[in-house]
């Protein structure tokens, strides 16, 4: 599978260094929104939300819960599609023959990962040689996908 590295416009925002954001930078990538405007949606969301497990509230920079996700995805026009059944096992991997075209967010074990037409948008890639089991997926209008073409060009 193909891969590009893309930080969804983190470093022309202002931050810096490592930290957890692929939430953030997948809803970005997805949406076609500033990364900034993701991450104060996302930290805004957090907020609103009640602590679960001693983890603490969802943050924009140290990770997003699950419910939290599912509520800015559909925020940015998301739609959920799950792929895995209860007893069926892995059904659909990171693989451009596995998975739709169009611009995705694809639902991994402990990360999230935006796809446009079969190619990966990461700081990294996620894929594990193809072997990484995709949950499900939110799907978002193509009409989005306009504005990352010419992002295909930067360095």
């Amino acid at each position: 599978m193909s891969w590009v590295f893309d930080d969804g416009g983190r470093a022309q925002a202002g931050f810096r260094g490592s930290t957890g954001d692929c939430v953030t930078r997948a809803g970005a990538i997805a949406s076609g929104r500033p990364y900034k405007e993701v991450y104060d949606l996302v930290n805004e969301l957090g907020r609103a939300e009640t602590p679960r497990d001693g983890r603490g509230r969802s943050s924009a920079r140290k990770g997003t819960s699950k419910r939290t996700t599912r509520k800015l995805m559909e925020a940015l026009g998301g739609t959920w599609v799950p792929v895995m059944k209860i007893g069926l096992g892995c059904t659909m991997h990171l693989r451009a023959d596995e998975l739709p075209s169009g611009v995705i967010v694809a639902r991994l074990t402990r990360h999230l990962s935006a796809v446009i037409d079969g190619v990966v948008h990461d700081t990294f890639d996620p894929s594990r040689d193809g072997t990484r089991c995709v949950y499900g997926y939110w799907e978002f209008p193509y009409d989005a996908a306009a504005w990352w073409r010419p992002v295909l060009r930067r360095p």
